[in-house]
């Protein structure tokens, strides 16, 4: 139902806590950069994400439900 991004933005700013924000933010970050080809080293070193969540990000793209699969893949479409 939410039809802009800031009606996405301000639904999730309601729903969720900054850290749960926060939280979101760095695994779609690791995300990019493990679609970029980085090693988990790497990642872990811009971002400060622990290597168990970088773990976890990257099984979900591989035997995950296909949403960061989605998203990836129309993020590129527009670059």
């Amino acid at each position: 139902m939410l039809q802009t991004p800031d009606e996405v933005r301000l639904f999730l700013e309601d729903l969720c806590t900054p850290a749960e924000i926060e939280a979101m933010v760095d695994r779609w970050r690791v995300a990019q950069l493990l679609e970029q080809g980085l090693s988990y080293r790497d990642i872990r070193e811009l971002t400060q994400v622990s290597v168990t969540t970088i773990g976890r990000v990257a099984r979900y793209m591989e035997m995950g439900s296909g949403g960061y699969r989605t998203v990836l893949d129309r993020v590129g479409s527009k670059s």
